[in-house]
């Protein structure tokens, strides 16, 4: 097939779950089909474009660059949302010279299929009708979450209203687009649910095993890590949550352990909460994730805001370190609790949890084993990439 596939962005440097999943499949899926690849792209990201070529046969750049949440240059975009219809996530990635170059290219080339990669790119689609919509969130859900965990009546008004416009921006691109490919079996029955449409399906989540196996031994980093996109807003309240709620529980039983919290631009809130508690790292930005969880005794997923499904819960397991997660944390994933990964929502049961795998060492490595079968037998990228090779060969233009 020749599949145009078009981004809100390119997929280097890959600092964020869905750029992962959508990276994993694209090399997948470029190993049979002609992949043109078109993407928004921060004029400073040299990579992102000098790189496309390894999931790609040809790319389209459009130089954009969308404010960076709680930047000044937010401010107008900020104000502009109030009267828009559409949701402020949406509107930061709209671009009509990217939308004018997607017309120019389904005109010339003859596409066998158009995949909408993300609800971001929606906007710079002519014509729905043509796309498969790929989703990796109900974003509506992530937003309604929001709404119930705001901190203030200012927050709640906020995000109220954007989970509002984004219920209505999502139902309708879910409607318009020929067909919809979910990334698991909760987000597909919610959005047929939700937006009252019969033309989705799910296809879980990958991991690259050989890419995250541990080699012998890894010198030793922290007892506890998180890893994620650290400004990304349900990331920044678990880990605040964690540090806040958990941590001090923890401690009480074992006072010397250290968390390393990884990921890329460490929101102010974050810093924050780490403020005079020794033990606790935040790293920033980093090369490569994998030294940090080789390193770590376990993994922690305290996410109480989200939709989709975590990546980092199958990097980790692949990796053969043992996870902590909320319900919502492990939503979505296939799973069987307390043999592959444990599960706990409240702080006392989350830190006794953690707890548990840092003082045994046989139940770290047992916990660890299971997950890592698991991921093994059923979620290599080649497995799973074959559900959505299928469903874009039935959704041809």
């Amino acid at each position: 097939m020749k599949i145009l596939w078009v981004s809100p962005f390119f997929l280097h440097p890959t600092d964020r779950g869905g750029q992962i999943r959508t990276l994993g499949t694209l090399k997948e899926l470029h190993k049979r089909h002609d992949i043109h690849f078109a993407a928004l792209n921060d004029p400073l990201n040299t990579e992102g474009p000098r790189r496309s070529g390894e999931y790609s046969s040809q790319h389209t750049a459009v130089a954009h660059a969308a404010p960076k949440r709680g930047s000044i240059g937010m401010l107008p975009q900020l104000a502009g949302s109030i009267a828009s219809r559409v949701p402020l996530a949406i509107s930061r990635y709209a671009s009509p010279r990217l939308e004018q170059q997607v017309q120019a290219l389904i005109a010339s080339e003859g596409f066998d299929c158009i995949v909408c990669d993300f609800l971001a790119a929606a906007p710079n689609l002519p014509d729905l009708g043509q796309c498969v919509l790929f989703q990796h969130n109900v974003e509506t859900t992530i937003w309604q979450r929001h709404v119930e965990r705001a901190g203030s009546p200012l927050k709640k008004r906020f995000f109220s209203m954007q989970a509002k416009k984004m219920e209505a921006y999502e139902g309708s691109v879910c409607r318009e687009s020929k067909y919809v490919i979910a990334v698991s079996d909760i987000d597909a029955a919610r959005m047929r649910r939700m937006f009252g449409i019969d033309h989705a399906r799910s296809v879980p989540t990958g991991v690259d095993l050989e890419y995250f196996r541990a080699p012998g031994d890894s010198p030793s980093s922290s007892d506890i890590v998180f890893c994620g996109s650290m400004d990304w807003l349900p990331n920044v309240d678990a880990v605040e949550h964690f540090l806040r709620e958990m941590l001090p529980l923890i401690r009480r039983q074992r006072p010397e352990t250290t968390v390393t919290i990884a990921g890329r631009s460490p929101d102010a809130r974050i810093r924050m909460a780490a403020e005079g508690l020794a033990g606790v790292t935040i790293t920033g930005s980093v090369p490569d994730m994998r030294p940090y969880l080789w390193g770590s005794r376990i993994s922690i997923v305290p996410i109480r805001i989200g939709g989709g499904t975590r990546l980092k819960i199958y990097e980790c397991m692949a990796a053969g370190l043992p996870v902590v997660s909320t319900t919502v944390g492990a939503e979505g994933l296939s799973y069987t609790a307390g043999e592959d990964i444990l599960i706990a929502d409240s702080p006392m049961d989350f830190a006794s949890a953690c707890v548990r795998l840092l003082s045994d060492e046989d139940a770290r490595r047992s916990i660890a084993g299971h997950a890592l079968r698991l991921v093994e037998s059923r979620f290599s990228w080649a497995a799973v990439t074959a559900d959505f090779e299928l469903i874009l060969e039935e959704n041809r233009i």
